[in-house]
């Protein structure tokens, strides 16, 4: 037991059997300093209570470590354990972790082996359904890098073709390069000759999961159970050009803020910030920046 449970042990046989404590810390094996020293908390313990408070409010969904991820980023020096400690003391509740699922490992070669290497080798992507508050229906196309974890784009409207795929993914391939696999399940609008061909045309692959199997295409559907998690059940939305507002918000926090576990409680894409370089006065006094 740690020191101050066998405290808390001696002061309950002291009071309720009547006994000296010099004794009952004989007996208990709980030296005397130990028993006479109490602890005190750090200076900046209520800051950090404050702190660790609201985040959780703000992120619900958010666990402890999560939540000193965050802390550190914003400056804290602290570790999980006492974000923990403190995390359980005011009665915060940890997310309940969902089951783990074995993988299919099929032996002929098709796209479940298939394994991220590097940035652009794998992209994942894939639809999730929500309403607007008066019960319209609408559509979100996800796309992933299944390597860095990045949320490549969350395409919104009220009706999703394939020539819809074709235009988002066009404007990804334009912005961030082809990658070398997309890999998808195979809903109508992925296996549609028209996608099929425009992918292979462009120099992609396609790999298509096996029907009834979303957990081989597992990046993208626990992309979608985060989404859906901590944005969609938590928000109403009135309309659709508010819920495009919204889901971006949270995908550009997702990218650059939102500690990932696998990537060891770090953002996929943090935020870069670009810094001038200094300047320097030449003999002649002029400033140059940057030159050598």
């Amino acid at each position: 037991m740690s020191p101050a449970r066998r405290r808390r042990c001696v002061e309950h046989v002291t009071a309720s059997l009547g006994v000296s404590e010099r004794f009952a810390c004989r007996v208990l094996g709980q030296h005397r300093s130990t028993q006479q020293k109490r602890p005190r908390g750090a200076d900046d313990e209520a800051a950090l209570t404050a702190d660790i408070i609201e985040l959780a409010r703000r992120y619900g969904r958010y666990g402890y470590r999560r939540i000193a991820a965050l802390l550190r980023d914003a400056g804290w020096a602290v570790n999980h354990k006492r974000v923990e400690r403190i995390w359980r003391r005011e009665g915060l509740k940890v997310p309940q972790r969902q089951p783990k699922r074995d993988r299919l490992w099929l032996a002929d070669g098709s796209c479940i082996r298939l394994r991220p290497e590097h940035a652009n080798h794998v992209w994942a992507y894939d639809f999730v359904e929500d309403r607007t508050d008066d019960w319209g229906r609408f559509r979100m196309l996800c796309v992933v890098d299944e390597f860095t974890r990045e949320a490549l784009a969350i395409r919104v409207a009220r009706k999703r073709s394939s020539t819809d795929v074709i235009d988002v993914l066009a404007d990804l391939f334009i912005a961030r390069g082809i990658p070398a696999h997309i890999r998808s399940d195979q809903g109508p609008e992925f296996v549609a000759d028209a996608v099929k061909g425009w992918i292979v045309g462009v120099g992609a692959t396609t790999a298509y999961i096996e029907k009834g199997s979303p957990w081989e295409n597992g990046y993208v559907e626990s992309f979608n159970a985060r989404l859906r998690d901590e944005l969609l059940n938590g928000e109403v939305f009135h309309t659709l050009a508010e819920a495009r507002v919204l889901i971006e918000r949270w995908r550009r926090h997702y990218n650059e803020k939102r500690p990932h576990s696998s990537l060891g409680y770090r953002p996929p894409a943090p935020k870069v910030v670009l810094f001038a370089p200094p300047r320097r006065v030449t003999r002649l006094g002029a400033s140059t920046r940057g030159s050598h």
